[in-house]
This record gives C-alpha cells, structure tokens and sequence, in this order.
C-alpha cells in the first residue's frame, strides 16, 4: 500500500539491505539483461504514483480515499504502463525493473509503517497475490470489450458499487492506453508521455 507521507522514491530499506522481490515477471530469463537506469525506472514509477494519487479520482470518479483504493489505483496505473511496455521491442528488461522497484516500495512502505520482518514477506506476498490477480483481470476483460472492464474495475477499485463511475474509469483507461500507445520506447523512457486528466461524463476534456 502506498505511503501518505510522499516519500516513495530513493529509499532504502531498513538494516541496509536490499530486498528481494517476492514477484517474478515471465520474461525471458535465458539472456543476460540489459538493466535500465534508475533515473529512467524512477521517472516512469514517480508518474504512476503521482497519477495515483490525482485528487479527481476520489473526488469524481468513485474510487476509496482509503489505503486499499489509494493501491488499487496504483495497480490500475501501473498495469497500464506494464501492459504498454511489453508490447514493444526491448521493452521487457524495462517492465521488470519497473516491477522490481514496485515491490522495493511496498517493502519500504511496510517497514516505515513498523511492520516486523517477519511480518513483511507475509504481507508482500499478499500485494503480489493483489497485483497478478488484479492485472490477469484486467488482461481478460480487456479482451471482452469495456462493459466487462468496467465490471472488473467495479469489483476491484470501487469495492463492487457504481458501475457509472466504473465506466467512467474505463474511459480515463482508454485514454491512458492512447496516450502510451503514442510513445515510443525512447518518449516512454524519458517519461516524454503524460496520463490524461481524469474526466466526469458531461465535462469538457
């Protein structure tokens, strides 16, 4: 779950030393990979989690003020931008590194919210069941059209209550989607992209 206190970049965890990602990305593993700046890594992340926490989305689009909502927006955005990354070439060592440095922010937030070490592992592993459940969702009812995405975002964003909003969610994805698919590798890299600013049906763009 995100921390409130804005400090989600540059940190290291607690005792120096660096956790291991509990979440693997299947990608191919039989090479050696080319690992992306961290400048470049904590660009695109600092964007999703300043997306994330957009005032709109609570306020106009239905989504919790709670720390669960605050994350599942987070996983919405982030599978968003994982989703674009893998469809481009050599996009994959950047989507796992991207990965990998979620899972290192989780476990900086745990730690600075005083969860225990032996505690920690148990709670990762719960956001790692939270992100491919909620992403292999959103892959499948991608595949069915909207009504089906919204219904998936329904139950998992907005604690399965109003479905207008819902579809108003899909939208802003759809938008999103536009926005990325015009970036090439070099623009998604430099963080030369921007989300769009979330809508309420009946406003203005």
């Amino acid at each position: 779950m995100p921390g409130s206190n804005g400090r989600t970049l540059n940190r290291r965890p607690l005792g120096g030393r660096q956790p291991e990602p509990v979440m693997l990305w299947p990608f191919n593993h039989f090479r050696r990979p080319r690992v992306p700046a961290r400048s470049t890594i904590e660009t695109i992340y600092g964007m999703i989690v300043t997306q994330a926490r957009e005032p709109l989305f609570y306020r106009d689009l239905g989504v919790p003020d709670t720390v669960n909502g605050r994350f599942d927006l987070l996983l919405m955005h982030l599978w968003l931008v994982l989703r674009r990354l893998k469809s481009v070439e050599a996009g994959a060592d950047l989507s796992q590194a991207l990965f990998d440095h979620f899972c290192i922010d989780m476990d900086d937030n745990l730690r600075e919210m005083g969860v225990g070490d032996l505690t920690v592992p148990k709670r990762m592993q719960a956001f790692g069941e939270a992100f491919y459940g909620r992403t292999a969702a959103y892959d499948l009812a991608l595949t069915d059209g909207d009504e089906a995405l919204a219904q998936s975002f329904c139950k998992n964003i907005l604690n399965g209550q109003n479905m207008d909003k819902a579809r108003e969610l899909v939208a802003y994805a759809r938008q999103a989607m536009a926005e990325l698919a015009r970036a090439d590798l070099a623009a998604l890299t430099k963080g030369a992209w921007r989300f769009p600013v979330p809508q309420v049906a009946g406003t203005a763009a």
